[in-house]
């Protein structure tokens, strides 16, 4: 982790990776709850995913974990529950990759919701 990131990311969030999909019983299943460092912001913009589609954000976290991807989901704060529904997650709906320009020791990330 860089120093900036160090500094700038003192709140925690919780992410769970979706590892399946069920096309017969239409279920998604969830790896275990994974907690992260992270900063956050609650605004509304209206953004576009990787498949093209329009939203409106909920959340903007920013973070240097790189394993999260569109389709997880993302809690802001720390969760031990084993589903991200059942926790109150939202949906990762996009993922932003920025570099790390001061130091080059790992990029960050806005994960949108």
């Amino acid at each position: 982790m860089s120093s900036l990131a160090r500094w700038a990311n003192t709140s925690k969030a919780t992410y769970w990776s979706l590892t399946g999909f069920d096309d017969w019983t239409q279920i998604k299943t969830y790896g275990p709850p994974v907690v992260i460092d992270c900063d956050y912001s609650a605004e509304s913009k209206r953004m576009t995913d990787a498949k093209g589609i329009e939203f409106t954000t909920r959340q903007i976290i920013y973070t240097e974990c790189a394993d999260i991807k569109q389709g997880d989901y993302i809690l802001i704060g720390v969760s031990a529950t084993a589903s991200p529904i059942a926790a109150g997650a939202f949906e990762v709906r996009a993922i932003a990759r920025d570099a790390d320009t001061f130091e080059g020791k790992a990029d960050d990330y806005r994960v949108m919701t």
